[in-house]
C-alpha cells in the first residue's frame, strides 16, 4: 500500500477554484477543509511510521478524514448546483 497524503485538491481535482474560493468565503468551510489538512497529516504521519500509533488509533482518524472528506464533498456539490 502506498502511502500518499489525501490532499483536498488531490482528492477534488475538478474542484481546485471552487476550493479556493469556499475556503476564503466561507468559514465553515474553511474550519473543516483546516480540520481535514489536520487529520490528513496525522494520518499520513503514522502510516509512514514518523509517528507510530495503535491501530485503533489510525482507523479512528481514518472514519473521521473520511466523514470530513464527506462534508466536503457536499458543500462542493452545493456550490457546483448554485452556479449553474
Amino acid at each position: 500500500m502506498s502511502h500518499v497524503p489525501h490532499e483536498l485538491h488531490e482528492e477534488f481535482p475538478e474542484a481546485i477554484e471552487t476550493l479556493r474560493a469556499l475556503k476564503a468565503g466561507d468559514a465553515h468551510f474553511s474550519r473543516l477543509a483546516d480540520e481535514y489538512h489536520t487529520i490528513n497529516r496525522e494520518v499520513h504521519r503514522i502510516e509512514t511510521n514518523v509517528e507510530p500509533a495503535a491501530d485503533e488509533v489510525l482507523e479512528d482518524l481514518k472514519k473521521k478524514r473520511l466523514h470530513l472528506k464527506d462534508q466536503i464533498a457536499a458543500l462542493l456539490a452545493a456550490a457546483a448546483n448554485t452556479a449553474s
